[in-house]
């Protein structure tokens, strides 16, 4: 097979992008949430064949490869990113806060909005940086996970602190030293993403619901409960209420979660796992409560008021999109500019009263308050103390972990 082209990704592997790309975050545009999170979405970019197609696996490299730095005579910065996840004036041509960046800094930004899947912008990028070639693209917004993979091969580069004052001073706690980059290194987040528990009080009726073992125990809720067709999200919830750590558990506790979520599925307690269509259901009624995605929940509790949101206080799942610099960008400094600006605290309310997804920069909400202060009062974009205190993130998988987690799991949701 060619060098660089993947094997064909496990059933497990397929079962878990199909969920992903049928009604998973893949399945969305940006402001009605998300893309495909964690294993299904890199399975068809190549997960499991790295090594055995000459790419090194994860965790053997470390570190990028730059290249001359253009940035002071080339005035520009090449900047990929997801679909609608900017701001935007009310004309929908101009996004404010890169005009503003044009304007202070005499640096031209051209916008690309040409990543709508995580394993489908790896599987595009992918030939060029493993044969270390400049991709034409100086920051690229991608997944933890992905992120996670890309400096572990080696293909992005390390930042120069020294050029990123606001962001090394203004990142929040909670986003500061994930395991997969200890201490931000080679990337910094662009906005968070948490998972919480919804419900619709009328269906609810009185009866509590506080944390999953509520969801999974109460014989109320019974077929009225739904979870997340996204592994880490479900699984990462129910490792919390059994006292479990996702950024560090094993796999008997895995193996434990997973009985725990069958036998409810064996009594008919859940209604089904769900991508975003959840919204629709919850809305109406039909299901009382469930694991919910926050950027889902700020849209559904202005659209309705019976909907509500509950942080369990065994926390609550935590990922991050994040901006790195690909191996061989022509304009580093100004790449990292640009990333520094959007950690200034007036850019990013400005950036967050738009899109309302969990803003990673601390002394935010003054500036965001200015803007709409409901926005700015809401923990789910702005999380105070206590609830970044209750925030946690899934540890990085190995590729054996991958293939066995996604296998039991995608049993688990029939998928």
């Amino acid at each position: 097979m060619d060098q660089y082209e993947p094997d064909r990704p496990t059933a497990a592997q397929a079962a878990a992008l199909r969920r992903s790309l049928r009604n998973g975050r893949a399945a969305m545009n940006r402001r009605s949430l998300l893309r495909a999170s964690a294993g299904g979405a890199l399975a068809a970019g190549g997960l499991g064949a790295l090594s055995a197609c000459g790419i090194p696996a994860a965790g053997q490299t470390k570190g990028g490869t730059s290249a001359q730095d253009h940035s002071k005579v080339e005035k520009t910065v090449n900047f990929s990113n997801w679909t609608e996840y900017i701001d935007l004036d009310d004309g929908g041509k101009h996004h404010p806060t890169l005009d503003t960046f044009r304007r202070r800094t005499g640096i031209q930004v051209k916008y690309t909005e040409d990543i709508n899947d995580n394993s489908e912008f790896f599987a595009k990028v992918k030939p060029q940086l493993a044969a270390g070639q400049d991709t034409g693209r100086d920051i690229i917004v991608v997944t933890d996970w992905l992120a996670a993979r890309l400096i572990r091969l080696g293909w992005v580069q390390k930042l120069d602190a020294s050029n990123l004052p606001n962001a090394y001073t203004n990142l929040s706690p909670q986003f500061r030293d994930p395991d997969w980059d200890p201490g931000r290194a080679y990337s910094y987040p662009w906005q968070g993403i948490s998972t919480v528990i919804a419900y619709n009080k009328k269906a609810l009726d009185g009866v509590e619901v506080k944390s999953v073992s509520d969801l999974l125990d109460n014989p109320k809720l019974k077929g009225r409960v739904g979870f997340l067709s996204e592994m880490r999200d479900s699984m990462g919830m129910t490792l919390l209420d059994m006292g479990k750590d996702p950024a560090n558990f094993t796999g008997d506790d895995y193996d434990a979660a997973i009985a725990r979520l069958q036998k409810a599925v064996d009594k008919g307690q859940i209604r089904r796992f769900t991508g975003n269509d959840y919204t629709s259901d919850l809305t109406k009624g039909d299901l009382a409560a469930c694991v919910a995605w926050a950027g889902d929940v700020v849209q559904l509790k202005s659209d309705s008021p019976d909907v509500d949101f509950v942080i369990p206080d065994s926390g609550y799942m935590t990922s991050t999109d994040n901006m790195l610099i690909p191996n061989k960008a022509r304009h580093k400094t100004n790449a990292e500019r640009l990333m520094d600006f959007y950690y200034e605290p007036a850019q990013a309310a400005a950036l967050a009263a738009y899109i309302n997804y969990v803003t990673p920069v601390d002394g935010v909400k003054p500036y965001l308050a200015k803007i709409d202060k409901d926005a700015a009062d809401n923990p789910l974009i702005v999380p105070d103390k206590a609830m970044q205190a209750k925030s946690h993130a899934f540890r990085s998988l190995s590729q054996k972990e991958e293939t066995a987690y996604e296998a039991q799991f995608a049993k688990l949701t029939g998928a």
